[in-house]
């Protein structure tokens, strides 16, 4: 067997180990994943995986191992691969078999050919998803994860030879999509100095500003199909041999594989989109689908996967799996400081709302939603919110939202004007000519955090997209789904998303609760203000508001039997009282309340005192908006 470093450097080695010692046998495929699978947890070995997501593809060896935290795009067709074949030396006739899984060319020497007619050859199954990485991910999510990795993968002379094949191809691309080629090279990284010693390395690779190739015979640039506007990252052709039914389109996944960046991938497929030109017959696939399909390695490598896990969170302070003995001293950790940390981010927020307490509450509450189960089409558990009273055209939402992405793993803000509306791409579609699903700004992962301002609207027309688009808003926020354009139908994707609303009256769109900010400050300055609060803050305090978020939205919740009976007997006598404006509506939304309310403060099950603080809030954001609305004579 090969030496215990290969296993990051030359995995293919191990992989060839084992398919040598049991090749009459096929659990050899199983005694690699076990391999690699006790390899990763050794010593916190995953930290020495080097991640697509913090380093250029150029940096990385091609055929070394790899991590990359993703969220699957699309999936492709199943596709044939040979998982075991036999070549035969022209000058010897020695047959010697190899194995095809985790290698997108075939093993074969100078004088060996591949006997396709052998009865050793066997052919398998696998299945490729396109992943991108994950839409909004925050700036320190990537600055954490990129500081947590031990992998060193500066430059080395012996796989440099490699990046210059490339080179020609990628310019050839490259020089058509000069920003492409930034994206490309920048990896992930959202601006600033985050990768501190990478980034001087990175900028050597880069294109001078302007330069073009004008050829007649040039294909349009490759575009990565990033949901949302301005993403960077690399997309990989992801291809996973087993258990590929468990993961589905959206599914936030991290994968370890094996990189392959082959320059002849992109001479084979180039040669075969000729071929198919002069002979339709030759291939059923149109030039278009071909490309898309199979796009130049060096702009979306591919990953053969040995090892995949849907991800929980995204949130790197957090273990990975809450399940297992470590998690639970971190989280036992945790809670008993829990309270505090609580009472220090309902003062950050509300300094962040402009002193008004009532609704930092809420604010809280909403950031710790999240969907726990689905009763026919209602999705229980979302909780959007409607902050009216926000300053029009003002800075203030843009600075609300900037807070937030301190705060979640992965957030967007969709400013929502005329122009936007009728003009961006919520809903994704399906594109037939290349086989693909054309993302849209709606295609998200799930406990994404979507802040939509409408304080920017201004009077106009929407055309037919913009209405399309606004109903799209609106069934995500009623019930959390989306649906997919398929040109002949339509397909519904449940989806997870945390939907704040920031206007000036009630919003346009529906929402579950409706805040009206009343201001207790009016800062002179409210940019310097906004500002201000970030810079205040210690980053050992910021991380703990992030665990705090993102720790609640995972814990289990539950109301007994005694404190239901209780909260019957109430709302039956608040019916008595005021049976005209107490609705089985207001008996949802008030459980919701005190269901998020008692997971804030660390408690899995309902109390009586929650449950009378849940009625407390409730009250008093009834009584502000019926106080706004005999103040403007009409419904907020």
């Amino acid at each position: 067997m090969p030496c215990v470093g290969d296993w990051l450097n030359n995995p293919l080695s191990i992989v060839r180990g084992f398919f040598a010692q049991n090749v009459p046998n096929s659990d050899w495929e199983k005694k690699v994943t076990e391999y690699f699978k006790e390899k990763l947890k050794e010593n916190n070995a995953t930290n020495w995986v080097p991640s697509l997501n913090d380093v250029p593809v150029h940096y990385l060896k091609p055929n070394s191992l790899v991590k990359f935290r993703c969220m699957v795009q699309d999936m492709f067709d199943p596709e044939f691969y040979m998982g075991v074949y036999e070549t035969v030396d022209s000058n010897t006739n020695a047959r010697v078999l190899h194995f095809g899984k985790y290698r997108d060319v075939a093993e074969c020497g100078p004088q060996q050919e591949i006997d396709l007619n052998s009865p050793q050859t066997v052919t398998l199954e696998r299945q490729t998803f396109y992943c991108v990485p994950v839409p909004g991910e925050s700036a320190w999510v990537k600055e954490i994860s990129f500081f947590a990795s031990q992998a060193r993968v500066s430059p080395s002379t012996s796989y440099t030879p490699s990046r210059h094949k490339r080179s020609y191809e990628e310019d050839e691309d490259m020089d058509l999509h000069p920003s492409k080629q930034k994206e490309q090279h920048m990896g992930n990284n959202s601006g600033g100095d985050i990768h501190g010693c990478v980034e001087p390395k990175r900028l050597e690779t880069e294109a001078p500003a302007g330069h073009h190739l004008i050829s007649p015979n040039c294909s349009p640039p490759l575009d990565l199909n990033f949901p949302l506007p301005g993403e960077k990252g690399p997309a990989c052709l992801v291809k996973i041999y087993e258990s590929w039914e468990s993961f589905k389109v959206n599914d936030v996944l991290e994968v370890y594989g094996i990189l392959s960046v082959d320059p002849v991938l992109s001479i084979v497929n180039s040669e075969e989109r000729d071929s198919s030109a002069l002979d339709p017959m030759e291939c059923m696939d149109t030039a278009e689908e071909q490309r898309v399909h199979s796009p130049p390695a060096s702009l979306v490598p591919r990953i053969h996967v040995i090892l995949a896990q849907k991800l929980q969170h995204i949130n790197p302070l957090l273990p990975a799996c809450l399940k297992e003995e470590e998690s639970k001293t971190f989280v036992s950790n945790f809670m008993s400081e829990l309270s505090s940390v609580r009472a220090e981010l309902l003062g950050f927020l509300t300094h962040a709302l402009l002193g008004d307490s009532l609704a930092a509450e809420y604010l809280i509450l909403h950031l710790i939603s999240t969907v726990y189960a689905r009763r026919d089409v209602l999705p229980l558990g979302k909780f959007a919110v409607n902050l009216s009273g926000c300053p029009r055209n003002s800075v203030f939402s843009e600075h609300v939202y900037r807070i937030i992405q301190q705060l979640v793993p992965a957030s967007h803000r969709l400013q929502m004007t005329v122009e936007n509306m009728n003009h961006s791409r919520f809903i994704p579609r399906k594109d037939y000519a290349a086989n693909r699903l054309v993302s849209g700004v709606l295609q998200l992962a799930s406990n994404t955090s979507l802040v939509v301002d409408e304080t920017q609207l201004e009077q106009g027309q929407l055309d037919t997209t913009g209405v399309h688009n606004v109903t799209a808003l609106g069934n995500l926020i009623t019930w959390q789904k989306v649906d997919y354009d398929f040109n002949y139908h339509r397909m519904e994707f449940p989806c997870n998303i945390n939907v704040l609303i920031t206007s000036e009256g009630r919003s346009l769109l529906p929402s579950d609760c409706q805040v009206h900010l009343q201001p207790q400050i009016i800062p002179p300055n409210m940019e310097e203000y906004m500002s201000s609060l970030l810079t205040a803050v210690l980053p050992s305090v910021l991380n703990k508001f992030r665990i705090y978020l993102s720790l609640l939205r995972l814990l289990d919740y539950s109301i007994s039997d005694e404190v239901t009976k209780a909260v019957e007997e109430d709302f039956v006598e608040m019916r008595k009282n005021d049976p005209e404006s107490i609705t089985a509506d207001d008996l949802h939304k008030t459980l919701l309340v005190a269901r998020f309310l008692s997971l804030s403060a660390g408690q899995t099950t309902l109390s009586r005192e929650r449950w009378l603080r849940a009625k407390q809030l409730e009250a008093l954001r009834k009584g502000r908006l019926q106080q706004q609305q005999c103040v403007n004579g009409n419904e907020l």
